[in-house]
C-alpha cells in the first residue's frame, strides 16, 4: 500500500510541475518553512494531493518547504483558536467556510480582500467567507455538500423521494449490508433533511436560532423512523463505519460529500452513481445542504517572507491547471471561474450531479452564533438516534442550548 501511495505521489507531482514555475517570490534568496494544518485526509487522497501540491512547488523554489498537518475540522478549529492564543499558530490553514465566524470573532485571522484578485474567483464560493464586510479566505473548492451516491450494482438508479428510499431500503436491507449508510453523529447531516421539511436553524436574522420548532421535530422523528422503523441504516455509524461500509459494498447508498467522491470513484468506477438526496414526501420539498467549499485562510499575525511565500503559494494551488488536476484527482468543482467554465466539468456524469445538487442547497451560515447551534444539535440528534429521547424534547433542548450558548458570547 505505502508503495502504491508513493507511486501515486510522485505522478500527482509530476502532473503538477506541467503547471510552470510560478514567478520566483521576494524570499527567494531565504530558507523559509510554512506549516500547513489542513482539513484534508488520508481516506480520499485528499491528504496525498495537497502534500503532492507542496512537494511541486518546493520543487520550483527550493529555499520553501513544507511541513503538512492533517486535523480534522473540529480539532482543527479548537487547536487553531488555541495555538493562536498562544502566539505559535500555523502558517496556514486549509479548511471549511464556517471556520471563519469564530476566528474572526477571536480575531485570529486577516481578510484577504488587499491580498488577492478575488475577482478571479467564483461569486458563491467568495460570499461563503465574507463577514461584516471582508473576505475571510481564499477558495480552493466550490460545495463542500452532501449529496446522495450510490453503487449501481446494488440499485440500478437513485430513488426520487423518501418513500422510494425507504421502500428501496427495505428491500437491500439485509444481513451485513443496509440500504442507506450516513455518519449518525454529526448534525451537518441532519440539516439537508430539515431543510426538506421546510426548516432552518436560524430565523430571518440570521442570528436567532429557530431550533424547537414543527419542522426540526419532524425531521427527527424522520430520522428516528429511517432508524427504528424502516430499519434501513445500521444501529450505529459515525463517519468513518459508515464510509467503510460503503467502500466495502456492504451499504447500496451513502449520504456523503464532495470531498469524498474522489476516493468512491477510485473503487468504483463507472458504478458509482451519484444524485440529489431524495425529495422528502410529506413536504414535496428537496432537502438542502449546506453548500461553502474548502479555502486558504492565513493567521493574523503573518507577515514579512512567510505572507509572501504563502500568497504566491495560495496562487499557484488555485491556477487553472492545478485546479483542474484537483478535479481529476478529487472530483470536486473548482473555485477559480476559469476552471469551473473547462468542458472538463460538464462531461463528468459525476461531477454534473455534484452540481446538481448543489442547486438544491442553502449557504453555510458563517456567523459565530451558528458554533452554538452546532453544539447544541449534536448531543440532541444523537439522543434521538439513541432512542433515550423524544423529537420533542430534543428540540427543545437544542433550542434552550442555544439561547444559553449565544447569551454567553454577549
Amino acid at each position: 500500500m505505502k508503495k502504491l501511495v508513493g507511486i501515486l505521489t510522485i505522478m500527482v507531482v509530476a502532473s503538477l510541475l506541467l503547471t510552470g514555475c510560478p514567478k520566483a517570490t521576494p524570499a527567494a534568496a531565504k530558507e523559509v518553512k510554512i506549516t500547513l494544518w489542513t482539513k484534508e485526509g488520508e481516506a480520499d487522497n485528499a491528504l496525498q494531493f495537497v502534500k503532492a501540491l507542496c512537494d511541486a512547488y518546493h520543487a520550483q523554489h527550493e529555499n520553501v518547504t513544507f511541513e503538512v498537518v492533517n486535523k480534522d475540522v473540529e480539532t482543527l478549529r479548537e487547536d487553531f483558536q488555541t495555538a493562536s492564543l498562544a502566539g505559535m499558530p500555523p502558517d496556514l490553514l486549509w479548511t471549511v467556510n464556517d471556520h471563519a465566524g469564530p476566528f474572526t470573532t477571536a480575531d485570529i485571522i486577516q481578510p484577504v480582500d488587499n491580498l488577492f484578485d478575488l475577482s478571479k474567483y467564483v461569486d458563491s464560493a467568495v460570499a461563503a467567507v465574507k463577514l461584516n464586510g471582508k473576505t475571510w479566505g481564499v477558495p480552493i473548492a466550490n460545495g463542500n455538500h452532501l449529496m446522495l451516491l450510490y453503487n449501481k450494482d446494488l440499485i440500478a438508479e437513485a430513488p426520487k423521494d423518501t418513500d422510494e428510499l425507504f421502500a428501496k431500503g427495505k428491500e437491500l436491507a439485509s444481513g451485513e449490508q443496509y440500504g442507506l449508510v450516513w455518519n449518525q453523529t454529526e448534525p451537518f447531516w441532519l440539516v439537508p433533511w430539515l431543510g426538506g421539511f421546510g426548516g432552518a436553524v436560524f430565523a430571518e436574522d440570521g442570528k436567532t436560532p429557530t431550533l424547537n420548532t414543527p419542522e426540526m421535530v419532524a425531521t427527527l422523528k424522520f430520522l428516528h423512523d429511517m432508524k427504528y422503523d424502516a430499519k434501513i441504516i445500521p444501529p450505529e455509524s459515525d463517519y468513518n463505519g459508515a464510509d467503510t461500509l460503503f467502500k466495502e459494498g456492504k451499504a447500496a447508498m451513502i449520504i456523503n460529500g464532495d470531498w469524498s467522491l474522489g476516493g468512491y470513484k477510485d473503487i468504483l468506477g463507472d458504478k458509482l452513481g451519484v444524485a440529489p438526496i431524495p425529495k422528502v414526501t410529506a413536504t414535496g420539498q428537496w432537502p438542502k445542504p449546506y453548500t461553502s467549499g474548502v479555502f486558504f485562510m492565513l493567521p493574523k499575525g503573518l507577515s514579512g517572507d512567510k505572507l509572501e511565500v504563502v500568497k504566491d503559494f495560495i496562487t499557484f494551488v488555485t491556477n487553472k491547471d492545478n485546479q483542474l488536476e484537483m478535479v481529476r484527482k478529487l472530483t470536486r468543482l473548482p473555485a477559480l471561474k476559469e476552471a469551473l467554465s473547462d468542458p472538463l466539468i460538464a462531461s463528468d456524469p459525476i461531477l454534473k450531479g455534484s452540481a446538481e445538487q448543489m442547486t438544491y442547497g442553502t449557504p453555510m451560515p458563517t456567523v459565530v452564533e451558528m458554533r452554538c447551534n452546532w453544539d447544541a444539535m449534536k448531543p440532541e440528534m444523537q439522543a434521538v438516534l439513541a432512542d433515550t429521547k423524544t423529537p420533542q424534547d430534543a428540540a427543545a433542548a437544542m433550542q434552550a442550548a442555544a439561547e444559553a450558548c449565544i447569551a454567553a458570547l454577549e
